[in-house]
């Protein structure tokens, strides 16, 4: 019989990650086309993660959501700055 495992953390460590993982951050951004898609995807992918993030040109707010925690909100403006582009979270 093998011993029972314990958790390294404690309840609300745990809940403090989820929490961190669940995340999701919306801004409206100056992110027009597809073009713009392609301009800012290396800068997302590196702050947000690959997959992490949408942008919504269908909206006439251009919506980008960000999920998953890897980044807070300065850390997406300034990646998008970086790139040539505005955005401001809403």
């Amino acid at each position: 019989m093998e011993p029972v495992k314990t958790c390294l953390y404690d309840k609300p460590q745990i809940e403090s990650i989820i929490s961190i993982m669940e995340k999701t951050l919306k801004f409206k951004t100056n992110i027009k086309c597809m073009g713009c898609v392609a301009q800012v995807t290396p800068a997302l992918d590196d702050t947000a993660g690959a997959g992490n993030w949408d942008v919504d040109l269908q909206s006439p707010d251009r919506p980008l959501t960000v999920k998953g925690g890897k980044t807070d909100a300065a850390g997406v403006t300034a990646a998008l700055a970086k790139a040539g582009f505005k955005a401001s979270e809403l």
